[in-house]
Parts: C-alpha cells; structure tokens; sequence
C-alpha cells in the first residue's frame, strides 16, 4: 500500500514538472538589478547602454527599484530593449527568481 502511495506521488509530480515546462511566463529584472542613474535627464541606464546613451556628469550607480520610485525613465531605445522581459516556461522562471539559473540582468 505504501508503494504504491510513493508511486501516485512521484507520478504526480513527474506531471507537474513536465506541465511547468509548457506553461509560459515572463521573467522581468529584479528592482535590484543595477542600473545607472541619469539626474540631469531624470532618467536611468542599463550598463551596456552607457555609451550610446551620451550622459552628463550627473550620474550614480544604482538600483532599477531606485529608478522607479524616483520615476525616472528609460534613457532611449537601447536600455527599454535591455529591460524587456524574457519568455520562458514556468519552471525555467521559477528556476531564475531561484536564483539557480541565471537572468540576462544579473552580470550587470
């Protein structure tokens, strides 16, 4: 009786994870992802933006949930490109709020 309560478990959850690969979902930037502050222009910066971005002196390194509660936006096209979201599976999202895999923000 015990095995075969193990048995519906584990096919139970072999679903679950099979079902989790199917599911879409959006992987977004974490307010804690770096960014760069732009004051002059009240807007912020991705890191790999930073040279076509042409900024003033008025910068600060900083977090994306900084920026939002400042209202700051983004500065052009490159840096809203560099935020947009990722599509992935449900589990691969869980899997990078985990922290297990990486986000394309987290090197920044």
């Amino acid at each position: 009786m015990k095995k075969r309560m193990w048995e519906i478990i584990i096919a139970i959850v072999g679903m679950i994870v099979v079902i989790g690969f199917f599911i879409p979902a959006e992987t977004t930037p974490s307010a804690d992802t770096r960014i760069i502050l732009e004051h002059t222009k009240k807007t912020y910066i991705a890191p790999p933006c930073f040279k076509q971005s042409n900024p003033t002196n008025n910068l600060a390194d900083s977090t994306l949930g900084e920026a939002n509660e400042l209202n700051y936006k983004a500065n052009g096209t490159c840096t809203k490109n560099a935020f947009k979201s990722e599509d992935d599976s449900l589990l691969m999202n869980l899997f990078k709020n985990m922290g297990i895999v990486a986000k394309k923000w987290d090197d920044w």
